[in-house]
């Protein structure tokens, strides 16, 4: 089984904030494949999280919303989910992750091993745990040339995203994020903090990023195999591994997703698969302006807690080009993932 004549597929991992106790666990009770790869990536994660991740969601534990589970979580989640779609057919010819998601994207792309990643992942996520309180962010429905002021002038916050033309996300210290958000208001433009233990990728985490480094440096991050469209660069990779040093920057840096994306746009991929617990990255992209240029296929492994095994063929049916998939859910919360 292979993808139809011309189709060319993207796979986008979402980031943090997409989680939820038992994401996944319908697909997981239905589908032997994909509990073979979550059980594979939880027994990875292990000897670094010392809790089963698997035994966690399944139980529909809350403490998924900790950040040192979160981050682990939401890994496996990714990785199990990209391998039973690419035993039902529908393999990748890129990546792109948005923060905690590059490190399953790396995977995909050959450029990490699973172990590699595993510790990776459950050393960041514990080490960010591990930060003072009082960090957050806050979505701002204006581009990153309007904000960008604000933010220079409050030097515990940075710009934690830039998702598009209209969209960037600040994170940083909460009373420095008030301050911003109550001139933003002032001036007519809308805010959503979102809901986060920490202010992720900002002038807060520079305090683990020694600590992470020394873990980092015994990674051996390859060059991917496959074009990797880097959300920390903003561009497609050309030849850069995965290292060490590529992931110690990734802590701080900002996620610029709508780079990244435009990017990945203009190379002509026909469908985009966003592979996570539930979507966000594919709503992102359909609020892109193109100008008049068509956007790709848009299809979601997982809408909700309701999806199971059926979901995931209707994506595999789709891109394959064997029958109409049905009509796709349409989400219902308000989406948010850092």
């Amino acid at each position: 089984m292979s993808a139809a004549r011309g189709a060319r597929v993207a796979y986008l991992f979402t980031g943090q904030g997409a989680q939820y106790p038992a994401m996944t666990m319908k697909l997981y009770r239905q589908s032997p494949v994909y509990r073979m790869h979550l059980d594979e990536a939880a027994q990875a994660l292990l000897p670094y999280t010392r809790e089963d991740m698997a035994e966690l969601l399944l139980a529909g534990d809350e403490r998924v919303d900790w950040t040192g589970f979160t981050q682990p979580g939401l890994f496996a989640v990714q990785y199990a989910l990209a391998k039973t779609l690419q035993e039902l057919g529908v393999r990748p010819a890129a990546v792109l992750g948005y923060s905690i998601g590059e490190f399953a994207a790396g995977c995909v792309s050959g450029a990490l091993t699973l172990h590699d990643a595993a510790r990776l992942v459950a050393v960041r996520g514990a080490f960010m745990q591990s930060l003072p309180d009082g960090g957050g962010m806050l979505t701002v429905r204006a581009g990153r040339s309007e904000v960008q002021r604000l933010v220079d002038s409050e030097p515990t916050v940075g710009i934690g995203a830039d998702n598009g033309p209209r969209e960037t996300v600040l994170s940083g210290d909460l009373l420095a994020l008030d301050r911003i958000g109550g001139v933003l208001k002032e001036r007519g433009v809308t805010t959503v903090p979102v809901r986060v233990s920490h202010g992720f990728h900002s002038p807060l985490m520079y305090p683990m990023i020694t600590r992470f480094a020394r873990v980092a440096i015994r990674s051996h991050g390859r060059v991917p195999r496959i074009p990797f469209y880097s959300t920390m660069l903003g561009r497609r990779l050309g030849g850069e591994p995965l290292d060490g040093p590529y992931w110690t920057e990734h802590v701080s840096a900002a996620v610029r997703f709508g780079e990244a994306i435009e990017a990945l746009l203009c190379d002509g991929y026909t469908h985009v698969v966003e592979i996570g617990p539930r979507p966000y990255l594919t709503q992102l992209v359909r609020r892109l302006p193109r100008g008049g240029e068509p956007l790709p296929v848009c299809l979601n492994t997982v809408m909700d807690e309701d999806s199971g095994l059926e979901e995931l063929r209707q994506v595999a049916t789709s891109v394959l080009g064997q029958g109409a998939p049905g009509r796709p859910k349409e989400p219902t919360f308000e989406p948010q993932a850092v």
